[in-house]
């Protein structure tokens, strides 16, 4: 099965030309820098949800900040992780698995939301099929 596009799809450059792994690549690497970047700016805004209830109370035990100012950092770090999957797809799409890994954890050591946990694993295998589309597709810079 070759993944390779023909001259004719390149040529005409719109996503439905192009091969399905290079059309899922885009997908998820869309989603994947939109929506940390979209999150993380909420946590400063809590327009979505108030975002302190998803905290386990350890994490702010570990980290001697209240729990809004904890919310603070992770904000900064999933646009960051947003950003990191825009322009390095490779190694933002690991940052981005290791962080919903972490809020998966914490979500089980708090002992509620396991359905978000459930949500989280499955976004945190998306960012892993991400990354190996980046490697599949030799691309680490902007599409």
């Amino acid at each position: 099965m070759s993944t390779a596009s023909s001259p004719a799809q390149a040529k005409t450059g719109s996503l439905m030309s192009m091969d399905p792994q290079r059309q899922a690549f885009l997908l998820l690497r869309t989603v994947f820098t939109v929506a940390p970047i979209i999150f993380g700016l909420d946590k400063f805004t809590n327009l979505l949800t108030h975002w302190t209830i998803y905290l386990a109370p350890v994490a702010t035990s570990v980290i001697p900040v209240p729990a809004q100012t904890f919310m603070y950092i992770v904000g900064v770090v999933e646009i960051v992780a947003g950003l990191a999957v825009a322009v390095r797809p490779r190694f933002g799409s690991l940052l981005v698995a290791v962080w919903l890994l972490g809020i998966i954890v914490n979500l089980l050591v708090l002992g509620n939301f396991f359905d978000v946990a459930l949500r989280d694993f499955g976004l945190l295998v998306g960012a892993l099929a991400l990354n190996r589309l980046a490697v599949a597709s030799q691309t680490d810079g902007p599409a």
